[in-house]
């Protein structure tokens, strides 16, 4: 099969990410002696310098990880509503959803901590080795991307009318970032370079743990934690049409940490898939692997796509049902055989049109009014007056700061069987208004809870928004033998459905796999302001075969046939046990996502 580069091989060490200064930055902090996860977080804070349209410090990052010869977890980064955030609270501003943009949907930032755990538990280097690459970039420039530019130019008015801080970072002389031009952040390099003179001053200059010690208290109750909440306490344009101020404040801020977990799996043939719990969207990978049959039709099939769509359709209903952090999610029985035996008999020749829960236990599924309505073709309560259209790919943003948002990813793989995969994301320059005296805005996760009362997401003081982010790792026989993910959102489960079976069931390899023509669905409401959804919608890319087109068209699937190149965004790093040799592969759509390795 075509593909539009090599899956890379080696035995040293293997990246891929979302931007190739993020994969050398990795790859370089590998070569200087560190480790997988040292490499990952230097990383992670070079994404938030390069793509700051699709993350930030102030964002979130789930993380997969898996330290060579010791079990699998999943460190959480991503921070809970803040005391503040009531559905009461939000009910009497005269709000039915949760602004998409603003501090009212601001959560508690988790990204920062995360990175810190990681690197703290986990890696070998400092604060300084690992912040290096990101206050290099902030400071001298980087060449920025394409979409950088587009993104500031659909919200010039928003940043040069209300968010002025935004104005004066992106726009300035009324000019966005270029690609010709270097695009610097000196707030988010002086920030950086404070946060290290401190924590080593506190620390000692000795003390690797304790500087990282110091660096969350900073974070958490120093002169960042006071900037995050002045900021979120401004009366901030957002996308109701209404100033409003945040609800984060300095107890919570202080009050929160990253946490470890176990990861939640599945098997399929000696496949073992390890996901973030219900607190992500990430158990919707493994129920769509539960619906399928133990034998499947000919991979790119018409068969095949039908099958893998309407299962989509199964458990994405589930999630809008039943994933949440304010309520016990049935989480084994909706993975069980006799209950997933039972879904799939919902599967026929014709699309579905209907958003189809399942009663887990008998229960009876728990919906929002605005799904009830956007599932039967109705605006939803409180959703603005502008055409939804799923944020595949880059943010869909318009100009009143609309956005759907989206994501970046790392994977990393070292000469020591370490392996790690994270999923950084939220504080998007389009979120919130930039804080000036740090660089970088606050997130808007919290939008994706809901205002009605009793659900599993129901906004919820001290719980966790229900996040769309969602990296993976795959054992085979018990050991680590690749890690992946995407940004794309709600795209996120289904894109890496498609590339791991075109892997374990289509027999390709990864870059292959990652090139093959996608696909995706929007026949379920959308985790992003206003949340919409089309019953029925499936968008393929057009290099899928014209008969496949023709023949889910004739099952009733509405399709609309995207760019050849549009539909996901991969990237992977894999590990071979009984040889050592190491891969990765990286997705050509965008033209910024790159592997390196040796």
């Amino acid at each position: 099969m075509f593909t539009t580069r090599p899956t890379l091989r080696g035995t040293f060490g293997m990246v891929s990410s979302t931007h190739w200064l993020a994969s050398q930055s990795a790859m370089a902090v590998l070569e200087d002696g560190g480790n997988a996860f040292d490499a990952a977080v230097a990383a992670g804070f070079v994404l938030h310098v390069v793509e700051p349209h699709l993350n930030g410090p102030a964002g979130e990052v789930p993380v997969i990880l898996a330290p060579a010869g010791r079990p699998v977890r999943v460190l959480c980064g991503q921070g809970p509503a803040p005391a503040g955030a009531t559905v009461a609270h939000y009910r009497s501003l005269g709000l039915a959803l949760v602004p998409g943009t603003g501090p009212l949907a601001a959560a508690v930032p988790g990204a920062f901590d995360a990175w810190m755990l990681l690197l703290r538990d986990h890696g070998t280097r400092t604060l300084a080795q690992v912040l290096r690459y990101a206050i290099d970039y902030a400071e001298t420039g980087h060449p920025p991307l394409e979409r950088l530019a587009g993104t500031v130019e659909t919200v010039r008015a928003l940043f040069e009318n209300e968010w002025t801080s935004s104005a004066d970072l992106y726009l300035p002389g009324g000019r966005p970032p270029a690609p010709g031009r270097l695009f610097r952040n000196p707030a988010l390099a002086r920030t950086w370079r404070r946060l290290v003179e401190e924590a080593t001053a506190a620390a000692g200059s000795g003390d690797r743990t304790g500087q990282i010690e110091e660096a969350r208290r900073v974070w958490r109750q120093g002169f960042i934690a006071e900037a995050l909440v002045r900021q979120a306490s401004r009366p901030t344009m957002d996308t109701s049409g209404a100033r409003h101020t945040g609800t984060l404040s300095a107890d919570d801020l202080a009050g929160w940490s990253a946490t470890y977990e176990d990861p939640v799996t599945y098997d399929r043939h000696g496949w073992t898939v390890c996901k973030a719990g219900p607190w992500s969207q990430g158990p919707v990978l493994l129920q769509q692997l539960a619906l399928l049959p133990d034998e499947l039709p000919p991979y790119g099939s018409a068969d095949y796509v039908h099958l893998l769509v309407e299962g989509c359709k199964l458990a994405m209903a589930d999630r809008e049902a039943w994933y949440g952090d304010a309520a016990d999610v049935p989480l084994d029985t909706l993975l069980s055989r006799p209950y997933n035996d039972r879904r799939r008999a919902l599967v026929g020749d014709r699309a579905s049109l209907e958003l189809r829960p399942g009663s887990p236990g008998g229960r009876r599924p728990a919906l929002s009014d605005h799904t009830v309505a956007v599932a039967r073709g109705r605006p939803g309560p409180g959703a603005p007056a502008v055409p939804y259209a799923a944020g595949a790919g880059e943010p869909t943003v318009g100009p009143d700061g609309t956005t759907r948002g989206d994501t970046c990813h790392i994977d990393v793989v070292d000469r020591w069987g370490n392996m790690v995969a994270a999923t950084p994301s939220g504080g998007w320059l389009q979120s919130n208004p930039v804080v000036p005296e740090l660089g970088f805005p606050l997130g808007t996760r919290l939008q994706m809870a809901w205002l009605d009362p009793g659900l599993p997401n129901s906004l919820t003081p001290g719980r966790r928004p229900r996040t769309t982010l969602s990296p993976s790792l795959v054992l085979r026989d018990g050991e680590p033998v690749m890690a992946f993910g995407s940004p794309g959102g709600d795209q996120q489960d289904q894109w890496q459905l498609h590339f791991l079976l075109a892997v374990t069931h289509g027999g390709l390899d990864p870059q292959a796999a990652i090139d093959a023509p996608g696909w995706h669905s929007e026949s379920f409401p959308g985790s992003f302001h206003p949340r919409g959804m089309r019953p029925g919608g499936l968008t393929v890319e057009s290099r899928t075969d014209p008969a496949v087109v023709e023949d889910l068209r004739r099952r009733g699937h509405d399709v609309t046939v995207g760019g050849p190149w549009t539909e996901g965004r991969m990237c992977v790093v894999a590990r071979d046990p009984r040889t050592r040799i190491l891969s990765a592969a990286a997705n050509p759509r965008g033209m910024q996502g790159y592997a390196v390795g040796r």
